[in-house]
């Protein structure tokens, strides 16, 4: 990486979810962050696993950051005990700022809007936009299962081997970060090269 990795952003739930061990692994992961000297970057809220990363992260005297659109303070939802709370105009304004503020970044299990915020980042990393580590926490298996699609993304040809392997995926918070600490992006376009798109209708048109 070109600088010292300082704030992980990370995406998750606003609900707590269904197993226990959602909310161990926020714990868990806050305890990784402050003893790494990671300031955390997250969406501001006080609810779900959001809320309890963060207070674990306070609790633990480590800085938090939130970032949280205007409409969503207005219905209380907003951390009040941050570091320091961004209030920003829309949800672009926010994702922008989040990943502005971050180094890293981190999805752990969620719903749509956590899957959203971060195949947009790390689309972002595959367009060269930034050159910084995304990962997923598998907890409990959560996405054990976007994990096998993600594989057949890259077997229907749709997506790279090397940008499938640019998203890290570990069951565990401290060998995520170690692999963030070494991340090296891929030198490859993220577009098709007039040679590969050449080979490739020559193969098709063999068949017909």
């Amino acid at each position: 990486m070109s600088k010292a990795m300082k704030s992980v952003c990370v995406y998750c739930g606003s609900n707590p979810g269904r197993k226990p061990e959602y909310l161990r692994a926020a714990n868990t992961l806050a305890e990784a962050l402050v003893e790494r000297n990671l300031q955390l970057i997250y969406g501001g809220a006080k609810l779900g696993i959001m809320g309890a990363l963060a207070d674990r992260v306070l609790s633990l005297g480590g800085k938090v950051i939130g970032v949280i659109p205007e409409d969503l303070v207005t219905k209380e939802i907003a951390h009040t005990g941050l570091t320091k709370l961004y209030v920003t105009k829309s949800m672009h304004a926010r994702k922008t700022m989040m990943v502005e503020l971050a180094d890293a970044f981190v999805a752990m299990p969620g719903g749509v809007g956590t899957l959203e915020e971060l195949f947009e980042v790390w689309t972002w990393a595959q367009l060269g936009l930034h050159q910084k580590p995304c990962g997923l926490l598998n907890v409990a298996g959560y996405f054990d299962s976007l994990s096998e699609f993600l594989a057949h993304t890259v077997a229907e040809e749709f997506v790279k081997a090397p940008h499938l392997d640019m998203l890290f995926v570990e069951s565990n918070a401290t060998n995520l970060l170690n692999g963030f600490a070494s991340y090296q992006p891929p030198e490859i376009s993220k577009w098709v090269e007039r040679t590969e798109a050449e080979a490739f209708t020559q193969k098709e048109s063999q068949k017909l």
